[in-house]
């Protein structure tokens, strides 16, 4: 993958002998509440961008605390990790209409593809009703029976 702008700066600054602003990755978890390891995972899956030290170590940021708030709540919606890197490109490219058509698009396809899990549940829960009664007409009928029936072993 091509380095960023941010990342030659990155490198840059460090090889001048300076420290790199921003937060370090116990930082930044500490301020969003999310562990340091879901973190990576973000980075991992390209939703989350970090430059490094000379000494590999992470540093985001003052924006990457949005960014991690805005990705924990495609997360809580339900979206998978491949969804949010395709709706993500919305939030960094707002005025281009073609990333916000591919944005709809996914997230139409992330929520037919809940109404289907919904309706599986419905069914599920359907067919556990209709276990329920049976099993409460059972029920009925052997507390109205005059002597319990003795269980085999």
């Amino acid at each position: 993958m091509a380095a960023s702008i941010h990342d030659l700066r990155a490198a840059w600054a460090w090889r001048r002998g300076r420290r790199l602003s921003g937060m370090r990755i116990g930082e930044l978890s500490r301020r969003t509440g999310v562990s340091p390891r879901s973190l990576r995972y973000y980075e991992e899956q390209g939703l989350l961008r970090s430059s490094r030290s000379g000494a590999g170590q992470r540093h985001y940021s003052d924006a990457a605390v949005q960014r991690v708030s805005l990705i924990r709540q495609l997360f809580d919606a339900g979206l998978s990790s491949r969804v949010i890197a395709t709706v993500l490109p919305c939030v960094d490219f707002p005025g281009d209409l073609g990333v916000a058509e591919e944005t709809f698009t996914a997230m139409m396809r992330e929520r037919d593809r809940i109404d289907a899990d919904i309706a599986h549940l419905v069914e599920t829960r359907d067919a556990l009703d209709v276990l329920l009664r049976a099993n409460s007409r059972h029920r009925a009928e052997l507390s109205a029976a005059p002597e319990p029936v003795a269980r085999s072993a």
